[in-house]
Protein backbone atom coordinates (compact mmCIF):
# COMPACT_ATOMS: atom_id res chain seq x y z
CA UNK A 1 0.00 0.00 0.00
CA UNK A 2 1.31 3.72 -1.11
CA UNK A 3 2.04 5.89 1.75
CA UNK A 4 -0.84 8.10 0.13
CA UNK A 5 -2.94 5.84 0.68
CA UNK A 6 -2.10 5.39 4.69
CA UNK A 7 -2.23 8.79 4.74
CA UNK A 8 -6.10 8.86 3.62
CA UNK A 9 -6.74 6.36 6.38
CA UNK A 10 -5.91 8.78 8.88
CA UNK A 11 -2.50 6.70 9.04
CA UNK A 12 0.57 8.37 10.13
CA UNK A 13 4.15 6.78 11.10
CA UNK A 14 5.67 6.96 14.45
CA UNK A 15 8.45 9.21 15.11
CA UNK A 16 9.23 6.22 17.79
CA UNK A 17 8.18 3.13 16.58
CA UNK A 18 8.98 4.04 12.79
CA UNK A 19 8.70 0.54 10.02
CA UNK A 20 12.50 0.07 10.84
CA UNK A 21 12.36 0.15 14.62
CA UNK A 22 9.49 -2.18 14.19
CA UNK A 23 11.38 -4.64 12.15
CA UNK A 24 14.35 -4.93 14.59
CA UNK A 25 11.95 -5.10 17.37
CA UNK A 26 10.28 -8.22 15.58
CA UNK A 27 13.68 -9.53 14.16
CA UNK A 28 15.29 -9.55 17.84
CA UNK A 29 12.09 -11.48 18.99
CA UNK A 30 12.28 -13.84 16.45
CA UNK A 31 16.12 -14.66 16.41
CA UNK A 32 17.18 -13.86 20.02
CA UNK A 33 20.52 -11.81 18.76
CA UNK A 34 21.51 -8.49 17.78
CA UNK A 35 21.88 -7.39 14.60
CA UNK A 36 25.05 -6.84 13.30
CA UNK A 37 26.50 -4.64 10.25
CA UNK A 38 29.27 -2.67 8.60
CA UNK A 39 29.25 0.77 6.93
CA UNK A 40 28.55 3.12 9.76
CA UNK A 41 26.20 5.52 11.43
CA UNK A 42 23.35 5.72 9.41
CA UNK A 43 21.25 8.49 11.74
CA UNK A 44 21.66 12.36 11.25
CA UNK A 45 23.95 14.04 13.00
CA UNK A 46 25.68 17.76 12.95
CA UNK A 47 28.08 17.08 10.20
CA UNK A 48 30.37 19.36 7.57
CA UNK A 49 27.47 20.04 5.56
CA UNK A 50 26.20 22.92 8.38
CA UNK A 51 29.45 24.72 8.18
CA UNK A 52 29.78 27.68 5.20
CA UNK A 53 32.92 29.30 3.60
CA UNK A 54 33.13 33.14 3.88
CA UNK A 55 35.19 33.87 0.85
CA UNK A 56 37.56 36.43 0.23
CA UNK A 57 36.04 39.76 -0.87
CA UNK A 58 36.99 42.94 -0.15
CA UNK A 59 38.19 42.71 3.27
CA UNK A 60 40.19 39.62 2.37
CA UNK A 61 41.51 38.94 -0.59
CA UNK A 62 41.41 36.11 -3.10
CA UNK A 63 44.30 34.20 -4.78
CA UNK A 64 44.09 33.35 -8.49
CA UNK A 65 43.49 29.88 -9.30
CA UNK A 66 45.50 29.93 -12.52
CA UNK A 67 48.48 31.94 -11.44
CA UNK A 68 48.86 31.61 -7.81
CA UNK A 69 49.54 28.49 -5.89
CA UNK A 70 48.12 27.11 -3.06
CA UNK A 71 50.00 24.14 -1.22
CA UNK A 72 48.41 20.74 -0.44
CA UNK A 73 51.55 18.94 1.13
CA UNK A 74 52.05 17.18 4.37
CA UNK A 75 54.15 16.14 7.13
CA UNK A 76 52.99 14.10 9.73
CA UNK A 77 55.62 12.61 12.42
CA UNK A 78 58.66 15.02 12.45
CA UNK A 79 58.30 14.89 16.67
CA UNK A 80 60.22 12.29 17.22
CA UNK A 81 60.92 9.85 13.86
CA UNK A 82 63.94 9.64 11.69
CA UNK A 83 61.91 9.38 8.58
CA UNK A 84 58.63 11.17 8.64
CA UNK A 85 56.01 10.73 5.91
CA UNK A 86 55.72 13.36 3.32
CA UNK A 87 52.42 13.34 1.79
CA UNK A 88 51.68 14.97 -1.51
CA UNK A 89 48.34 15.78 -0.16
CA UNK A 90 46.56 16.17 3.45
CA UNK A 91 43.93 13.04 2.48
CA UNK A 92 45.00 9.89 3.66
CA UNK A 93 43.59 6.37 3.23
CA UNK A 94 42.26 4.60 6.48
CA UNK A 95 43.03 1.11 7.93
CA UNK A 96 40.79 -1.18 6.70
CA UNK A 97 42.17 -5.11 6.86
CA UNK A 98 42.87 -7.69 4.72
CA UNK A 99 39.69 -9.68 5.70
CA UNK A 100 37.54 -7.36 5.55
CA UNK A 101 38.34 -6.35 2.24
CA UNK A 102 39.81 -8.63 -0.58
CA UNK A 103 43.05 -8.82 -1.49
CA UNK A 104 42.78 -7.03 -4.66
CA UNK A 105 41.13 -4.30 -3.00
CA UNK A 106 44.10 -3.90 -0.44
CA UNK A 107 46.46 -3.85 -3.82
CA UNK A 108 44.05 -0.91 -5.34
CA UNK A 109 43.98 1.57 -2.54
CA UNK A 110 47.95 1.42 -2.84
CA UNK A 111 47.97 1.27 -6.34
CA UNK A 112 45.68 4.54 -5.81
CA UNK A 113 47.36 5.93 -2.60
CA UNK A 114 50.66 5.75 -4.32
CA UNK A 115 49.49 7.50 -8.05
CA UNK A 116 47.97 10.90 -5.63
CA UNK A 117 50.80 11.26 -3.42
CA UNK A 118 49.39 9.99 0.09
CA UNK A 119 49.30 6.71 2.43
CA UNK A 120 47.28 3.87 2.83
CA UNK A 121 47.11 1.93 6.02
CA UNK A 122 46.82 -2.17 6.44
CA UNK A 123 44.29 -2.38 9.30
CA UNK A 124 43.83 -5.38 11.09
CA UNK A 125 45.21 -8.91 10.40
CA UNK A 126 48.45 -7.93 9.79
CA UNK A 127 50.81 -6.79 6.18
CA UNK A 128 49.52 -8.28 2.48
CA UNK A 129 52.58 -8.54 -0.21
CA UNK A 130 49.86 -6.83 -2.46
CA UNK A 131 49.66 -4.09 -0.50
CA UNK A 132 53.26 -3.32 0.64
CA UNK A 133 54.29 -3.89 -3.02
CA UNK A 134 51.54 -1.20 -4.36
CA UNK A 135 51.95 1.13 -1.25
CA UNK A 136 54.87 4.13 -1.14
CA UNK A 137 54.08 4.83 2.17
CA UNK A 138 52.23 2.52 4.16
CA UNK A 139 51.16 2.73 7.94
CA UNK A 140 51.17 -0.63 9.73
CA UNK A 141 48.44 -0.42 12.49
CA UNK A 142 48.84 -2.03 15.81
CA UNK A 143 45.73 -3.49 16.89
CA UNK A 144 44.23 -5.13 20.36
CA UNK A 145 43.75 -8.15 18.50
CA UNK A 146 47.24 -8.65 17.55
CA UNK A 147 46.80 -10.67 14.47
CA UNK A 148 49.05 -10.95 12.03
CA UNK A 149 51.48 -8.96 13.81
CA UNK A 150 55.12 -9.31 13.01
CA UNK A 151 58.37 -7.35 13.78
CA UNK A 152 59.51 -8.00 10.39
CA UNK A 153 56.37 -6.53 8.96
CA UNK A 154 57.01 -3.08 11.47
CA UNK A 155 60.06 -2.44 10.03
CA UNK A 156 58.89 -2.66 6.79
CA UNK A 157 56.19 -0.05 7.11
CA UNK A 158 56.68 3.39 6.64
CA UNK A 159 54.91 4.53 10.02
CA UNK A 160 53.08 2.44 12.54
CA UNK A 161 49.58 3.60 13.98
CA UNK A 162 48.34 2.10 17.74
CA UNK A 163 44.50 1.46 17.67
CA UNK A 164 43.03 2.12 20.87
CA UNK A 165 39.76 2.77 19.53
CA UNK A 166 37.23 3.55 16.40
CA UNK A 167 34.97 6.22 15.59
CA UNK A 168 32.26 3.26 15.12
CA UNK A 169 32.98 1.51 18.17
CA UNK A 170 34.53 3.38 20.55
CA UNK A 171 34.79 1.42 23.58
CA UNK A 172 34.14 -1.97 21.08
CA UNK A 173 35.94 -5.03 18.94
CA UNK A 174 35.19 -5.30 15.70
CA UNK A 175 34.01 -8.51 13.92
CA UNK A 176 34.91 -10.38 11.09
CA UNK A 177 32.27 -13.54 10.16
CA UNK A 178 33.46 -16.88 9.60
CA UNK A 179 32.45 -17.49 5.61
CA UNK A 180 35.00 -14.00 5.39
CA UNK A 181 37.67 -16.16 7.56
CA UNK A 182 38.89 -18.35 4.32
CA UNK A 183 42.56 -20.29 4.92
CA UNK A 184 45.03 -17.31 3.64
CA UNK A 185 42.89 -15.11 6.07
CA UNK A 186 43.23 -17.88 8.99
CA UNK A 187 46.60 -18.47 8.39
CA UNK A 188 47.59 -14.88 8.74
CA UNK A 189 45.82 -14.27 12.06
CA UNK A 190 46.36 -17.69 13.58
CA UNK A 191 42.73 -18.49 13.48
CA UNK A 192 40.78 -21.62 12.83
CA UNK A 193 39.31 -20.94 9.24
CA UNK A 194 35.38 -20.50 9.11
CA UNK A 195 35.14 -19.59 12.33
CA UNK A 196 33.07 -16.03 13.08
CA UNK A 197 36.62 -13.84 14.74
CA UNK A 198 35.64 -11.16 17.68
CA UNK A 199 38.39 -8.78 17.71
CA UNK A 200 39.61 -7.59 20.99
CA UNK A 201 38.31 -4.11 22.44
CA UNK A 202 41.60 -3.41 24.24
CA UNK A 203 45.25 -4.32 24.26
CA UNK A 204 46.15 -7.40 26.04
CA UNK A 205 49.23 -5.39 27.89
CA UNK A 206 46.92 -2.29 28.67
CA UNK A 207 45.81 -1.36 32.25
CA UNK A 208 46.09 2.29 31.64
CA UNK A 209 47.33 5.37 29.98
CA UNK A 210 51.13 5.00 31.36
CA UNK A 211 51.13 2.04 29.36
CA UNK A 212 50.94 3.53 26.22
CA UNK A 213 54.46 5.37 26.93
CA UNK A 214 56.23 1.87 27.06
CA UNK A 215 54.22 0.62 24.29
CA UNK A 216 55.21 3.17 21.88
CA UNK A 217 58.92 3.23 23.73
CA UNK A 218 58.90 -0.52 22.45
CA UNK A 219 57.79 0.17 19.12
CA UNK A 220 60.47 2.87 18.69
CA UNK A 221 63.46 0.26 19.77
CA UNK A 222 62.17 -1.98 17.67
CA UNK A 223 61.67 0.06 14.34
CA UNK A 224 65.53 2.24 15.63
CA UNK A 225 63.40 5.54 15.94
CA UNK A 226 63.05 5.45 12.90
CA UNK A 227 58.88 5.31 12.14
CA UNK A 228 56.17 7.66 13.02
CA UNK A 229 54.33 6.56 15.96
CA UNK A 230 50.22 7.23 14.96
CA UNK A 231 47.55 6.69 17.92
CA UNK A 232 44.27 6.49 17.02
CA UNK A 233 41.24 7.23 19.29
CA UNK A 234 37.60 6.87 18.56
CA UNK A 235 35.88 10.12 19.09
CA UNK A 236 34.32 9.85 22.80
CA UNK A 237 36.40 11.94 25.40
CA UNK A 238 38.90 13.57 22.77
CA UNK A 239 39.84 16.40 24.69
CA UNK A 240 41.36 14.23 27.43
CA UNK A 241 42.31 11.19 24.86
CA UNK A 242 44.57 13.28 22.59
CA UNK A 243 46.41 14.84 26.12
CA UNK A 244 47.14 11.57 26.92
CA UNK A 245 48.40 10.55 23.85
CA UNK A 246 50.62 13.75 23.13
CA UNK A 247 52.00 13.35 27.15
CA UNK A 248 52.78 8.96 25.83
CA UNK A 249 54.92 10.21 22.91
CA UNK A 250 53.16 10.17 20.13
CA UNK A 251 54.29 11.65 16.97
CA UNK A 252 50.24 12.32 15.54
CA UNK A 253 46.73 11.77 16.89
CA UNK A 254 44.26 10.29 14.39
CA UNK A 255 40.68 11.09 15.91
CA UNK A 256 38.11 8.75 14.00
CA UNK A 257 34.28 10.45 14.63
CA UNK A 258 31.11 8.63 14.44
CA UNK A 259 30.30 8.97 11.05
CA UNK A 260 33.49 6.68 10.52
CA UNK A 261 32.59 2.83 9.05
CA UNK A 262 33.25 -0.48 9.96
CA UNK A 263 33.44 -3.72 9.10
CA UNK A 264 30.88 -5.25 11.34
CA UNK A 265 29.63 -4.80 14.88
CA UNK A 266 26.62 -3.99 16.84
CA UNK A 267 24.18 -1.97 14.97
CA UNK A 268 23.31 -0.51 18.72
CA UNK A 269 27.08 0.58 19.17
CA UNK A 270 27.18 1.77 15.74
CA UNK A 271 24.56 4.41 16.13
CA UNK A 272 24.63 5.02 19.97
CA UNK A 273 28.05 5.56 21.15
CA UNK A 274 30.27 8.00 20.23
CA UNK A 275 30.48 11.69 18.69
CA UNK A 276 29.99 13.36 15.53
CA UNK A 277 33.28 14.14 13.96
CA UNK A 278 32.32 17.82 13.90
CA UNK A 279 31.85 17.80 17.53
CA UNK A 280 35.76 16.40 18.22
CA UNK A 281 38.16 18.53 15.95
CA UNK A 282 37.61 21.68 18.46
CA UNK A 283 38.03 19.45 20.98
CA UNK A 284 41.13 17.82 20.04
CA UNK A 285 42.62 21.14 18.84
CA UNK A 286 42.13 22.08 22.25
CA UNK A 287 43.98 19.88 23.69
CA UNK A 288 46.79 20.21 21.43
CA UNK A 289 46.94 24.14 21.67
CA UNK A 290 47.10 23.57 25.46
CA UNK A 291 50.17 21.31 24.77
CA UNK A 292 51.50 23.51 22.55
CA UNK A 293 52.37 21.32 20.52
CA UNK A 294 49.33 22.49 17.44
CA UNK A 295 51.51 23.74 14.40
CA UNK A 296 54.09 24.82 16.93
CA UNK A 297 57.49 23.99 15.24
CA UNK A 298 59.80 20.75 15.14
CA UNK A 299 57.41 19.25 18.37
CA UNK A 300 54.14 19.77 16.69
CA UNK A 301 51.60 16.82 16.73
CA UNK A 302 49.90 16.03 13.72
CA UNK A 303 46.00 15.93 13.75
CA UNK A 304 44.34 13.40 11.34
CA UNK A 305 40.47 13.73 11.43
CA UNK A 306 38.07 10.90 9.61
CA UNK A 307 34.83 9.49 10.09
CA UNK A 308 32.51 10.89 7.35
CA UNK A 309 34.92 12.33 5.14
CA UNK A 310 33.58 12.74 1.63
CA UNK A 311 34.08 15.90 -0.34
CA UNK A 312 36.96 18.18 -1.00
CA UNK A 313 34.58 20.56 1.10
CA UNK A 314 34.60 18.35 4.13
CA UNK A 315 38.49 18.39 3.47
CA UNK A 316 38.44 22.20 3.95
CA UNK A 317 36.46 22.14 6.44
CA UNK A 318 38.35 19.83 9.08
CA UNK A 319 41.45 21.62 8.43
CA UNK A 320 39.96 25.19 8.67
CA UNK A 321 39.06 23.47 12.45
CA UNK A 322 42.31 22.50 12.76
CA UNK A 323 43.16 19.05 11.30
CA UNK A 324 46.45 18.35 9.73
CA UNK A 325 44.89 16.14 7.12
CA UNK A 326 42.27 13.82 7.19
CA UNK A 327 41.42 10.11 6.48
CA UNK A 328 39.42 8.39 4.43
CA UNK A 329 37.85 4.67 4.06
CA UNK A 330 34.53 4.32 2.77
CA UNK A 331 34.67 7.28 0.33
CA UNK A 332 37.33 5.24 -0.81
CA UNK A 333 35.82 2.12 -1.62
CA UNK A 334 33.23 3.72 -3.24
CA UNK A 335 35.75 5.29 -5.74
CA UNK A 336 37.04 1.86 -5.98
CA UNK A 337 33.72 0.92 -7.64
CA UNK A 338 31.51 -0.37 -4.78
CA UNK A 339 27.94 0.49 -4.86
CA UNK A 340 28.07 0.68 -8.38
CA UNK A 341 24.62 0.00 -10.07
CA UNK A 342 25.28 -2.20 -12.43
CA UNK A 343 25.19 -4.97 -9.43
CA UNK A 344 22.17 -3.88 -8.24
CA UNK A 345 20.45 -7.05 -9.31
CA UNK A 346 22.97 -8.87 -6.53
CA UNK A 347 22.64 -5.99 -3.94
CA UNK A 348 19.03 -7.06 -3.78
CA UNK A 349 20.23 -10.86 -3.59
CA UNK A 350 22.01 -10.55 -0.21
CA UNK A 351 19.33 -8.26 0.98
CA UNK A 352 21.17 -5.27 0.09
CA UNK A 353 20.78 -2.26 -2.86
CA UNK A 354 23.15 -0.20 -4.19
CA UNK A 355 23.89 2.28 -1.67
CA UNK A 356 23.46 0.90 1.45
CA UNK A 357 26.34 -1.33 2.77
CA UNK A 358 23.84 -3.66 4.85
CA UNK A 359 24.95 -7.64 4.56
CA UNK A 360 28.25 -6.65 3.29
CA UNK A 361 29.48 -7.92 5.81
CA UNK A 362 28.50 -11.23 4.83
CA UNK A 363 31.57 -11.25 2.59
CA UNK A 364 29.06 -11.42 -0.43
CA UNK A 365 29.95 -8.01 -2.01
CA UNK A 366 28.98 -8.07 -5.80
CA UNK A 367 31.68 -5.62 -6.63
CA UNK A 368 34.27 -8.25 -5.12
CA UNK A 369 35.89 -5.42 -2.57
CA UNK A 370 34.62 -6.61 0.73
CA UNK A 371 34.51 -10.32 0.03
CA UNK A 372 37.24 -13.06 0.47
CA UNK A 373 35.42 -15.18 -2.27
CA UNK A 374 37.88 -15.79 -5.19
CA UNK A 375 35.33 -15.60 -7.82
CA UNK A 376 33.97 -11.86 -6.41
CA UNK A 377 37.19 -10.76 -5.79
CA UNK A 378 37.79 -11.44 -9.22
CA UNK A 379 35.85 -8.75 -10.49
CA UNK A 380 37.51 -5.93 -9.27
CA UNK A 381 40.56 -4.93 -11.34
CA UNK A 382 43.18 -3.46 -8.98
CA UNK A 383 44.90 -1.34 -11.81
CA UNK A 384 41.88 0.58 -12.48
CA UNK A 385 39.95 0.37 -9.45
CA UNK A 386 43.25 2.44 -8.32
CA UNK A 387 43.11 4.56 -11.21
CA UNK A 388 39.35 5.27 -9.87
CA UNK A 389 40.67 6.04 -6.66
CA UNK A 390 43.56 8.42 -7.32
CA UNK A 391 41.27 10.31 -9.67
CA UNK A 392 38.79 10.93 -6.57
CA UNK A 393 41.80 11.76 -4.34
CA UNK A 394 42.84 14.21 -7.26
CA UNK A 395 39.66 15.93 -7.14
CA UNK A 396 38.87 16.16 -3.58
CA UNK A 397 42.99 17.92 -3.40
CA UNK A 398 41.46 20.21 -5.87
CA UNK A 399 38.23 21.44 -4.39
CA UNK A 400 40.37 21.40 -0.84
CA UNK A 401 42.62 24.10 -2.77
CA UNK A 402 39.77 26.00 -4.44
CA UNK A 403 38.19 26.72 -1.42
CA UNK A 404 41.45 27.52 0.09
CA UNK A 405 42.15 29.33 -2.53
CA UNK A 406 39.05 31.46 -2.20
CA UNK A 407 39.61 32.27 1.20
CA UNK A 408 42.62 34.13 0.12
CA UNK A 409 45.07 30.92 1.89
CA UNK A 410 48.33 30.11 -0.28
CA UNK A 411 48.28 27.03 1.97
CA UNK A 412 45.02 24.40 2.81
CA UNK A 413 46.75 24.26 6.45
CA UNK A 414 46.39 28.18 6.67
CA UNK A 415 42.66 27.67 6.52
CA UNK A 416 41.63 28.91 9.85
CA UNK A 417 38.23 28.88 12.20
CA UNK A 418 37.40 32.51 11.00
CA UNK A 419 36.77 31.43 7.91
CA UNK A 420 33.74 29.24 8.65
CA UNK A 421 30.42 30.03 9.87
CA UNK A 422 27.45 27.75 11.28
CA UNK A 423 24.22 27.07 9.69
CA UNK A 424 22.55 25.60 12.64
CA UNK A 425 22.99 26.21 16.26
CA UNK A 426 24.02 23.04 17.21
CA UNK A 427 26.51 23.10 14.33
CA UNK A 428 27.71 26.44 15.99
CA UNK A 429 28.20 25.35 19.23
CA UNK A 430 30.21 21.92 18.51
CA UNK A 431 32.69 23.81 15.84
CA UNK A 432 32.77 26.41 18.13
CA UNK A 433 32.33 29.07 14.87
CA UNK A 434 29.49 32.22 14.58
CA UNK A 435 26.27 30.94 13.75
CA UNK A 436 25.83 32.52 10.37
CA UNK A 437 24.96 36.49 9.80
CA UNK A 438 25.88 37.10 13.77
CA UNK A 439 28.77 37.18 16.00
CA UNK A 440 27.24 34.76 18.51
CA UNK A 441 29.01 31.03 19.30
CA UNK A 442 26.92 29.11 21.27
CA UNK A 443 28.54 28.61 24.83
CA UNK A 444 31.17 31.37 24.52
CA UNK A 445 31.15 33.86 27.15
CA UNK A 446 30.65 37.63 25.80
CA UNK A 447 28.84 37.24 22.42
CA UNK A 448 25.31 38.52 22.70
CA UNK A 449 23.55 39.71 19.37
CA UNK A 450 23.70 39.98 16.15
CA UNK A 451 27.29 41.09 14.42
CA UNK A 452 29.02 40.95 11.01
CA UNK A 453 29.54 36.86 11.04
CA UNK A 454 32.98 36.22 10.59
Amino acid sequence: MQPHDLAQRGLRVSATYDPATIHDIQRAAATGVYDIRGGGAKRAVPHFDDLLFLGASMSRYPLEGYRERCGTDVVLGARHARYPLHLDIPVTIAGMSFGALSGRAKEALGRGASEAGTSTTTGDGGMTPEERGQSKHLVYQYLPSRYGMNPDDLRQADAIEIVLGQGAKPGGGGMLLGQKISERVAGMRTLPQGIDQRSACRHPDWTGPDDLTIKIAELREITDHEKPVFVKVGASRPYYDVKLAVHAGADVVVVDGMQGGTAATQDVFIENVGIPTLAAVPQAVQALRELGVHRSGTDAVQLIVSGGIRTGADVAKAMALGADAVSIGTAALVALGDNDPRWAAEYEAVGSAAGYYDDYQDGRDPAGISTQDDELAARLDPVAGGRRLANYLRVLTMEAQTIARACGKAHVQHLEPEDLVALTVESAAMARVPLAGTSWVPGSPGCPGAGHGG
